[in-house]
């Protein structure tokens, strides 16, 4: 699998994988929040990728879109808030940027990822450097970028690698939206929940093409 695409059936697999580690990383997400806001961020995860997992199971994929697709809008439909808008935000717009899309290789999933960015940066506001999920997903998006002319395997390297250091990153930054602007400094030395969510989606998906 390292050197070749991913087929619609193949991403489907790969999203149920998401799917099942996030749902198994409710306490972990649940204990971030707790640092910087009200410690639901996990239970809302929980509950927007087990219904994610049950649209996903049902699909018979044509287009690589259309599982992504399927993912965001179950992800809006079942978690609510802000945080089931910029989740299901990033898989929407990614996954229609791939409606015809049939083998996802490194330059689809780069323009997955460039899509994914300007939905949920348009929706939300946020930018880099506002210590939210954007700063990891900003991170998987220039990793993605850049290796356009990798193999797959490679470019989901790197990007798990750009989304955990966008997520790290968020530790030293101040939040200034969100629940978590109320505590200013004393946010630092904390991660933003959303951006350890998305570090933990595309390690899942590294760890999925290289199995």
């Amino acid at each position: 699998m390292l050197d070749r695409t991913l087929s619609p059936n193949e991403v489907k697999e790969m999203i149920l994988s998401i799917c099942d580690k996030i749902i198994a990383s409710e306490a972990k997400l649940s204990e971030a929040d707790r640092k910087l806001g009200d410690g639901d961020h996990g239970l809302g995860m929980q509950r927007g990728f087990t219904a994610a997992k049950a649209q996903v199971e049902a699909l018979d994929p044509k287009s690589i879109g259309e599982v992504f697709s399927a993912t965001g809008m179950a992800l809006m439909a079942s978690m609510g808030g802000a945080s089931g808008a910029v989740m299901g935000m990033l898989y929407q717009s990614g996954g229609t940027a791939l409606n015809e899309c049939e083998a996802l290789d490194a330059p689809a999933l780069s323009r997955f990822l460039d899509a994914a960015r300007d939905g949920v940066c348009n929706l939300g506001g946020a930018k880099p450097g506002d210590k939210t999920m954007v700063d990891a997903l900003v991170g998987a998006q220039e990793a993605g970028q850049a290796s356009v002319d990798k193999s797959l395997s490679e470019a989901f390297a790197a990007i798990a690698a750009g989304a955990s250091d966008g997520m790290e990153k968020t530790k030293a930054m101040i939040a200034t939206m969100g629940r978590a602007k109320t505590l200013g400094e004393k946010s630092i030395g904390h991660p933003d929940p959303g951006a350890l969510s998305v570090s933990i989606m595309f390690n899942t998906m590294k760890e999925y093409v290289n199995y």
